[in-house]
This record gives C-alpha cells, sequence and structure tokens, in this order.
C-alpha cells in the first residue's frame, strides 16, 4: 500500500513539472500579450549579432569575473560595458507598438530577410525551476529566442523586427524613447571592445615608468615606497619632488582609456609617424605585477609633409589633438592629448619645472 501510494505521489510531481514546463516553453502565439522583450536579461549569458555581409560578433558574460559582470568580444577581448548594458537593457525595454499593417507584412517580411541582424540570445536556465526560482536544479545554457532586426518606420521611432516562431513581424519600440533600435545591434567586433587601458586606482599602482627616447635626461620613475611613493630620476631617487603634480599624474590610472582604434586609418599615415622612435614609452605595472605598456607617436596632419618639411618643429605639421598609440605591442589607437596631457609630462615638470608639450616638438 505504501509503495503504491509514493508511485502515485511520484506521477502526479513528474506530471506538475512537466506542466510547468510545457506552460513555459510552449509554442508561440504572437499575440500583445505575449512578451516580445527579454524579461530576466540577469540570465543572459551570452549574445550572437550577425548581418548579411556576413560580420559577426559573440558577446559573452565572463563566469570568471565576480557576479559575472565581465563580458567579453569574441571570447578575447574585454567588451565596452556601458555598450553591452545598453543592449542588455535595450532587450528589456522593447515592446510592441504595433502589428505590421497585413498587407504590408510581405514587404516587410522580404526587407528583413535583405537587410536584418540577427540575434541570439541566451540564457542561464533550469531544467527544475519551482516557486519562483526558489528550488532549482540542473543548470544549463540555452538558446531561448532568436530575433531579427530590420528596418526602421517612416517617422523613424521604430523598427521592424520579426521574432523566431511567431507568424509575421511587428514594428518595435521603447516607450519613452525618441529613436529608432536598429543602430544598437552592431556586427562589427571592433566596436564592442573597450577603450580602457587601465582602471588601477592609486592604492593599486606599484610603479609608473616613462621613457623619452630623444630626451633620456627627462626620462623618469614613480615607484610604490609603502604607503608613498618615490621619485627615480638617472637611477638615483631624487629627495625632492612636486607631491601635488605626482599625485595628479597617479590619479589618472582610475580611468584610463584610448580615443579609438586606428584600423580605419590610412596605412601611408602611419608609416609615416611610425618611421622614427617613439615620443615616449609608458609602462604602468599595479600591486599585482599586472603591466601595460603604451608607446606614443606623433600623428601627422598630413603624411607628405614630413617628406617636403622635415623640421619636426613646425607644429601645424602634427595632429594638436591626437597621437598614436601601440598598446602592449598589440593595438594600434589613437589617445587624446588631453587625456594624456598629466601623464606624458618630462622629469622636469615634476621637479618645478613649467609644463612641456615634448610629446608635440
Amino acid at each position: 500500500m505504501k509503495k503504491r501510494n509514493f508511485i502515485i505521489i511520484a506521477v502526479v510531481l513528474v506530471l506538475g513539472i512537466i506542466t510547468l514546463f510545457i506552460a513555459k516553453h510552449g509554442a508561440k502565439d504572437a499575440t500583445f500579450d505575449q512578451d516580445f522583450h527579454v524579461e530576466d536579461i540577469a540570465s543572459v549569458t551570452k549574445i550572437y549579432l550577425a548581418d548579411k555581409e556576413n560580420t559577426h560578433v559573440l558577446l559573452q558574460r565572463s563566469t570568471n569575473s565576480p557576479e559575472d559582470s565581465t563580458w567579453l568580444v569574441d571570447g578575447t577581448f574585454p567588451a565596452s560595458q556601458g555598450m553591452v548594458d545598453l543592449l542588455l537593457e535595450t532587450l528589456h525595454d522593447m515592446r510592441i507598438r504595433q502589428q505590421v499593417n497585413k498587407n504590408a507584412v510581405p514587404q516587410a517580411i522580404k526587407l528583413i530577410s535583405a537587410r536584418a541582424v540577427k540575434v541570439e540570445v541566451y540564457q542561464r536556465k533550469y531544467m527544475i525551476d519551482l516557486f519562483n526560482g526558489k528550488f532549482r536544479l540542473f543548470p544549463h545554457e540555452k538558446l531561448t529566442v532568436t530575433y531579427f532586426v530590420g528596418h526602421e518606420t517612416q517617422d523613424m521611432m521604430a523598427c521592424h523586427m520579426f521574432r523566431k516562431g511567431d507568424k509575421a513581424p511587428f514594428i518595435i519600440h521603447i516607450p519613452g524613447f525618441r529613436g529608432y533600435l536598429t543602430p544598437r545591434f552592431v556586427t562589427d567586433p571592433m566596436l564592442w571592445r573597450s577603450h580602457e587601458i587601465v582602471h588601477w586606482d592609486i592604492h593599486h599602482l606599484d610603479k609608473v615608468e616613462l621613457d623619452i627616447p630623444n630626451d633620456p635626461s627627462e626620462s623618469y620613475a614613480v615607484k610604490r615606497d609603502g604607503d608613498g611613493f618615490v621619485f627615480i630620476k638617472d637611477k638615483a631617487q631624487v629627495p625632492n619632488f612636486d607631491t601635488a603634480r605626482v599625485a595628479q599624474m597617479l590619479s589618472c590610472f582610475a580611468n584610463l582609456n584610448f580615443d579609438e582604434f586606428a584600423s580605419r586609418v590610412p596605412n601611408s599615415n602611419m608609416e609615416t609617424s611610425f618611421n622614427s622612435a617613439p615620443r615616449a614609452v609608458l609602462k604602468v605595472t599595479n600591486t599585482e605585477g599586472e603591466t601595460r605598456e603604451v608607446k606614443t607617436y606623433l600623428k601627422y596632419n598630413n603624411p607628405t609633409d614630413s617628406l617636403v618639411m622635415p623640421d619636426e618643429n613646425m607644429y601645424d605639421m602634427f595632429d594638436l589633438n591626437r597621437l598614436y598609440a601601440i598598446i602592449d605591442s598589440k593595438d594600434t589607437v589613437l589617445i587624446q592629448y588631453f587625456v594624456f596631457d598629466n601623464i606624458l609630462q618630462p622629469a622636469s615638470f615634476f621637479l618645478g619645472g613649467t609644463s612641456s608639450s615634448f610629446a608635440k616638438e
């Protein structure tokens, strides 16, 4: 008798789980009552975007980061957290504004098929998920929804989107947002990559070195010494230096970013700049031993100027706002003087001298 009751209870429990599973994952019925958006963005593990030009990118949450907050581009490069957050917010906030007019459905589908960006959303799901998430077993990653993001509407306030499993596309918008959503679903991997060089506050800095090949006497290093720092020039410790200026310089590494990747800069421009030695080589090391290197090079306004007028003291030859940099001998980027001005000062500046523009000279 007890064995029979146990079997009945087990069967009822299994049927209940199956019913819940079907209710959650059953066939879609494209109506206004159905949620078109992704409700639980915290469970999103990766997003794959691809266009018709065979340009594609995989954004993946890094499981090794605290609270899984860091994302990677194609499993290798740190992603721009701001862009990822905006994409996740878009997936969460987008809503159906209206159905596509029945007569316009064939044309809308044709345009979506020709120009749409395919977006696959993967989430962490559980085989057993009961009591509003309080009882979960058997986690796994699952492709939960596929969107095809199409062209904008005539009023530029929404876009056409088709969700795999639906019968027709919808016109999608974010209530209160003025604009359409298509530009948020970019497929170029370079545009998703983070522009961060270092994000180390002064408590996590161990050493900063600036080498100036054209004037070695102006090279220096600032090294941690207990709770403070010492200034080193010509391999000797300098007793008196401007602590305020050094502190200001060190504070720049709390959020140091480059302007953009130089992948679209003509090769002739970069070859002209890189024919000479770097203007400055910056090395910054944190307390965990991690080092980043930034080599800077002058950016010519017109590469042919260097052939006609080789005098590098003529400022109008150079871009006075930006210069080239090579980070860790890998990425060629553009950086702003405005951002690096306090960092690229020579040793004399920290020893009581005036601000110098040596990097432009």
